[in-house]
């Protein structure tokens, strides 16, 4: 801390954001940990693990939304701490999936049983409210002069196209994404986690000034839970309904038209 205090306050609100995305990381591992060894029952488990993903997911990216609005004219700074956290949670967080559209695409293609989706939908939905309620009281500790706790309960709408564009925005950047999630996976993890972190940062780089490029509606309703309350028709289709639309056609996409691609991906799964 005193290291800090040399340094000039901008450096220093930035290193206290760092500091606070890293903490957050070490705690959700450390509760992880916990959970595996104390819950043996297969629901309770995932409910845990994936409420306690969602929330690690959400809380950062609450940072990070708040990094990019110190510095918009220089979006490398931030893209580069999007690659760097996408990794992080890449690594940190196998085995969920922190979204409520790759929990309903395991369960179109039968990798998942509707229970254990409705129990990961719950766990999902549930953290990233608890999320933004957690980031609003860290906020009001003012550890920097951008921890406003009324900023985590205001409404920026980040929709700055209109409805249609938006929709089909959302809607490819759920489709790209998680075409790769898809068929990255024999791919080797470790370099499958760098092309993923890397199609999430262009992704949010080439849609990021649209919608937000967020393709992910549990954390859609951590950011913008207040734009839900004042908007619900529009970020209800925005950032649910699109990024799901994304995500059917995907599956349609490779199962009808594109068969010997899915087919090809089935077989190296049974192998």
């Amino acid at each position: 801390m005193w290291a800090l205090l040399g340094l000039r306050p901008e450096v220093q609100d930035t290193c206290t954001s760092l500091g606070l995305m890293l903490a957050v990381v070490l705690f959700m591992g450390l509760a992880r940990v916990i959970a595996r060894q104390r819950l043996h029952r297969p629901v309770a488990h995932a409910f845990v693990l994936e409420f306690i993903a969602t929330f690690q997911l959400c809380c950062c990216t609450h940072e990070l939304q708040l990094l990019s609005e110190q510095d918009p004219v220089h979006p490398t700074w931030t893209l580069t701490l999007i690659y760097f956290f996408s990794l992080v949670h890449g690594l940190t967080l196998v085995g969920t999936s922190s979204n409520p559209c790759g929990v309903m695409m395991q369960m179109m293609l039968g990798d998942m049983s509707p229970e254990m989706g409705a129990m990961r939908l719950l766990a999902q939905l549930v953290s990233a409210l608890c999320s933004r309620y957690c980031v609003g009281v860290l906020w009001s500790l003012n550890l920097t002069k951008y921890h406003v706790s009324e900023r985590s309960f205001a409404c920026k709408n980040p929709i700055q196209v209109d409805l249609p564009k938006a929709v089909i925005t959302e809607a490819i950047c759920s489709f790209i994404f998680h075409s790769a999630l898809l068929h990255f996976q024999e791919v080797r993890t470790k370099l499958r986690i760098h092309l993923l972190a890397a199609l999430i940062t262009f992704l949010v780089y080439a849609g990021g000034s649209l919608t937000g490029a967020v393709f992910n509606p549990a954390l859609a309703l951590s950011l913008h839970f207040m734009c839900f309350d004042e908007a619900f028709s529009q970020f209800f289709i925005v950032y649910w309904l699109a990024p799901s639309l994304g995500v059917l056609l995907m599956i349609l996409m490779f199962s009808f038209f594109l068969p010997w691609l899915h087919n090809n991906q089935a077989i190296n799964k049974k192998e």
